[in-house]
């Protein structure tokens, strides 16, 4: 396989990760303004705060490391 087609592959699977963390981003906030809206704010919904900002966390190490494999991919 080719550096670049091996560089597209890479590219294409962290992709998909950004979109499944965003999915999951978004089913978990939904959840929490629930929880928040029904005024339960126990354990599993500070958790779900903290979960969200990792999650957050993990989607902005994806979008660095995509725009560093596009880069990549330029020099080629």
């Amino acid at each position: 396989m080719a550096k670049i087609d091996e560089i597209k592959e890479i590219l294409n699977t962290l992709r998909i990760a950004m979109s499944i963390g965003f999915g999951i981003l978004v089913i978990v906030i939904g959840s929490l303004i629930k929880r928040y809206d029904s005024g339960i704010a126990d354990s599993i919904f500070w958790s779900g705060v903290l979960f969200s900002f990792c999650l957050l966390v993990f989607i902005v190490l994806i979008i660095r490391k995509i725009s560093f494999k596009t880069k990549e991919i330029k020099d080629l």
